[in-house]
């Protein structure tokens, strides 16, 4: 609420105007599913307590005027005349513009100044928190009667189009979709969904950052998908309709067709059946109230992403491999696109103060570098604060 209010008064003083709407959208943290949303899957997110924070006011010209407070930069253009810009970052709000224009809306000059709690780059979304600020905003500052479903696939369709990663759905459902105390069962093909309550009681969220930036991420997330999709293509071959992603794919279709023919499409998509099955039976797992189960489940998936998915990086499998022992940790794998970024834990609360010790010390000790750590709640998702 402090950095609201300090945005809140930048704008007021920056633009000399009526005092701002404040927008609020959180980043998200996935408990499991990783990588299965764009191949039709389930995934199993929760929005937590680190978000954007931005406060947007209407012009009475076409101007746009950007201000990203946390890197201390501008941007001005037109709302009628933009382009892709060379400084990346405004392209997560020009591209949500974009896809408002093209869709029908009228969209007006307006100011915005934007920072948050987000780490950059540690993979909790904070590109999607950013887009869905953006929708929600110009939804709310020009009453264009957009449901929030709609925002959610405009803040995918700018990434895709404008910012150029071709994300699933998960971060912008999670962003915009979350329910405080609660994870998201989302069906990533029908977009069907179940909140789940987390009863993890005296169990915390722990996200450790490795420090490492994922700059590898948005050409290997590319990379993934494609081969994810020519694993697909090959399947139908023999298939046909029948499969339309690996969603609709079986183990045993994959040893048939795949493994000694395609080994590394093989590997890769064997990754994705399997992740969707691990995610099902963990749902199970929580609604029973078995969270040391659910974690078991977790160090599978962590296996999957960084021996099969090759998605890992040696600072995440390291931080991974100090928690497994830690007789306080009932799970852990890494999260987001990979390359770098956190692993997620789950941790007794006893625990906590000697976990993060021991992270923080073996950690350091192993790769020269200090480990940043987040103990996370579960928050409601992208909201205007009165």
């Amino acid at each position: 609420m402090e950095l609201l209010n300090q945005l809140s008064s930048l704008y007021q003083e920056r633009f000399q105007s009526t005092p701002p709407i404040l927008i609020c959208s959180p980043g998200r943290v996935n408990l499991i599913g990783e990588h299965t949303d764009y191949n039709e899957g389930f995934v199993l997110p929760a929005a937590i307590d680190k978000a954007i924070y931005a406060a947007v006011g209407s012009r009475n010209d076409n101007q746009l005027h950007f201000i990203a407070h946390d890197l201390n930069e501008t941007y001005e253009g037109t709302v009628d005349g933009f382009t892709r810009s060379e400084q990346g970052w405004p392209n997560y709000l020009l591209g949500v513009i974009d896809q408002l224009q093209l869709a029908g809306h009228r969209v007006g000059g307006f100011n915005c100044i934007f920072g948050g709690t987000i780490p950059i780059g540690s993979g909790m979304s904070s590109s999607a928190a950013l887009e869905n600020t953006t929708g929600f905003a110009l939804n709310e500052l020009f009453n264009l009667g957009i449901d929030k479903m709609t925002l959610i696939k405009m803040s995918q369709a700018a990434e895709h189009k404008f910012v150029g990663v071709k994300v699933g759905i998960m971060d912008m459902f999670a962003s915009m979709m979350g329910k405080a105390g609660h994870a998201i069962k989302l069906d990533c093909r029908s977009l069907d969904y179940a909140y789940a309550p987390l009863r993890m009681e005296g169990i915390r969220i722990v996200l450790c950052d490795t420090r490492v930036s994922h700059s590898l991420a948005s050409s290997e997330y590319n990379t993934r998908r494609a081969e994810c999709e020519a694993g697909v293509r090959i399947l139908q071959g023999f298939y046909g309709e029948s499969i339309r992603s690996l969603r609709d794919v079986t183990m045993e279709m994959l040893d048939k067709h795949l493994k000694d023919t395609e080994p590394l499409l093989y590997r890769r998509c064997a990754y994705v059946v399997q992740e969707n099955q691990r995610l099902l039976d963990g749902y199970e797992d929580l609604e029973r109230g078995d969270v040391a189960a659910f974690g078991q489940r977790m160090y599978g998936s962590h296996e999957g992403l960084s021996k099969m998915y090759e998605v890992s990086c040696p600072e995440l499998d390291i931080m991974v491999d100090i928690a497994r022992p830690h007789h306080g940790v009932l799970g852990a794998r890494m999260m987001g696109g990979g390359f770098g970024g956190c692993t997620i834990n789950l941790v007794q609360e006893a625990d906590l103060a000697h976990f993060q010790q021991t992270i923080t010390e073996q950690y350091q000790a192993k790769t020269g570098k200090e480990p940043f750590i987040y103990v996370c709640t579960l928050e409601d998702g992208t909201h205007r604060v009165n």
